[in-house]
């Protein structure tokens, strides 16, 4: 059970509608006590979890989320809790990247009988997110900043070559690529966080002049990125015409999204 605190987390729990559901339900007719702090969405499977929603959860405030599904070879839908598992770890280490404790994020496996172990793994869970603080509590430069970072990784991972590589993680270990031939799972889970963090800046970038031209220096200060990686994005974005140059300050240009027009 949480200990007594001042700070009272708000937890967000996505739960599969065949089995964790179930256990919650049962947790609840069996009296087994859990903190009353946690606000649950019911899925048909957890494998319809979006990473997107996840992050919206953080947007809106939600201190820590936890995900829970079928036993792994368990799943209603088959594979639907091995799709989750992958997205979940994903999105952990992108919170990493941004300087959000990876452990705000929570993924794991309860039956129908199980109403013990989910009141545990509630409770646990809420008692380690009361530790952590608010949500933005270890991000020096606070909550207004997270949000922005959190904001762009959600448009991010709303792309559609993101979504697909994702989704496809699991294909490609087990099945190979189109040729047959098995991909390294190191190998391709590099290539898709190097990915999604280009993605992501370039994300941050767009967010930082939506409604102001900015020079490269004030862009890099902002989303403190180095200089030359925000110039070498912002020549990429004005190529596919997602910024143009609005005006020249002496000799310093000012860049400036277009879809802000």
């Amino acid at each position: 059970m949480a200990a007594p605190s001042a700070f009272e987390p708000r937890i967000l729990g996505f739960l599969c509608n065949w089995c964790s559901y179930a256990g919650a339900d049962l947790a609840g007719v069996s009296r087994f006590q859990y903190p009353t702090s946690i606000r649950i969405i019911r899925v048909m499977c957890s494998g319809r979890v979006d990473p997107t929603m996840v992050l919206e959860a953080f947007i809106q405030g939600i201190d820590g989320v936890i995900v829970l599904g079928c036993h792994l070879g368990e799943c209603h839908y088959i594979t639907g809790n091995y799709y989750a598992e992958i997205r979940m770890k994903t999105v952990q280490k992108l919170l990493e990247k941004m300087g959000i404790n990876p452990n705000r994020l929570s993924v794991d496996w309860i039956s129908a009988s199980e109403g013990e172990r989910f009141a545990t793994l509630v409770g646990d869970f809420t008692e380690r997110i009361g530790k952590y603080g608010p949500l933005g509590s270890e991000t020096p430069s606070g909550i207004g900043e997270l949000k922005f970072r959190l904001k762009s990784a959600q448009e991010m991972l709303s792309q559609q070559r993101i979504r697909w590589l994702i989704g496809r993680e699991k294909n490609f270990f087990e099945e190979g690529d189109v040729y047959g031939e098995k991909v390294d799972q190191d190998e391709f889970k590099q290539l898709v966080i190097d990915t999604m963090i280009k993605e992501y800046s370039k994300n941050m970038i767009l967010l930082s002049i939506k409604d102001v031209a900015l020079p490269v220096r004030e862009i890099a200060q902002k989303i403190d990125i180095p200089s030359h990686e925000v110039l070498r994005s912002l020549i990429s974005l004005e190529q596919a015409g997602l910024v143009t140059v609005t005006e020249i300050d002496g000799n310093i240009p000012k860049y400036r999204s277009l879809e802000a027009k």
